[in-house]
């Protein structure tokens, strides 16, 4: 049977367009702050809340205590620590937020190797699976993309002095502090959204490649927005399709779709600068 005659498809396609625009908006702001590699730090970092929280919840039976939760707190207190780290210590940046990313997955792979039983959730997490979501997926979702729609259309052009000049944002009195530490929680829930859909370990991927594709087209923001949330439901769709026709992994498809995309820009797209 044929994916488009399945009827998970409105699901898919739902997951789909609900990733996207996170993807689209947050991943716009990663790229033109030039901190991927930070979004993979925390990106990485949620393993250790998965295997922590999977690990009490199989010991200590406490139901509420799910690998996705876990996620979300190690999001934003890899979020956190990464805003201080960037305050406090700029010269060993890159180090010390290396160091995170590995502790993240170190304590990740401890607790998975300590819980009992074969770890399917865990698994699921990892490399995510679009064919999964359930309408509790698609409705946790969309109401993380509702809230962060509303802080972006709070605080847009706060983020605009932030990416761009940050020190002429400091000299007209923007609390660029407290704004950083906002936008990397942003980025934690988007991980956190994009986990479910194609795995933390390919997470990077859908949220850096669609807004460096939209970038060379436009020099406007907003627009290269817009542009990322359509590149990301081009990869989603066209990913999930041929993941289900060739039999492969989902998340993995759309990594690499993405990929094979982005080199195709990079050679013969426009070059432009976002401002």
């Amino acid at each position: 049977m044929s994916l488009l005659s399945n009827p998970l498809l409105p699901m898919v396609l739902l997951a789909g367009l609900a990733i996207s625009i996170t993807s689209g908006l947050i991943g716009s702001y990663v790229v033109v702050k030039r901190i991927v590699f930070i979004s993979g730090s925390i990106a990485h970092s949620v393993l250790g809340g998965m295997g922590l929280f999977l690990w009490l919840r199989r010991t200590y039976d406490i139901a509420w205590l799910t690998p996705l939760a876990g996620a979300l707190v190690a999001a934003v207190i890899s979020a956190f620590l990464i805003g201080w780290i960037r305050m406090k210590y700029r010269e060993r940046e890159d180090t010390v937020i290396a160091a995170l990313w590995s502790l993240g997955m170190a304590i990740g792979v401890i607790f998975v190797s300590l819980t009992p039983g074969y770890n399917v959730e865990l698994i699921h997490f990892l490399f995510g699976n679009i064919l999964w979501v359930t309408r509790a997926d698609i409705q946790l979702l969309f109401s993380l993309d509702i809230v962060i729609i509303i802080l972006i259309l709070l605080f847009h052009r706060r983020f605009l002095a932030l990416c761009f000049d940050e020190k002429q944002a400091l000299l007209q009195k923007v609390p660029v502090q407290s704004l950083y530490f906002l936008l990397l929680v942003l980025i934690a829930l988007s991980v956190v959204l994009l986990i479910q859909i194609v795995g933390a370990i390919l997470v990077i991927a859908m949220l850096a490649i669609p807004a460096a594709i939209a970038g060379s087209f436009t020099h406007r923001l907003s627009t290269m927005m817009m542009l990322a949330i359509g590149v990301s439901a081009f990869l989603t769709t066209g990913g999930t399709l041929l993941a289900f026709e060739l039999n492969w992994p989902p998340g993995a498809t759309m990594a690499l779709l993405a990929s094979v995309l982005y080199m195709i820009h990079f050679i013969w797209a426009p070059r432009r600068r976002v401002g």
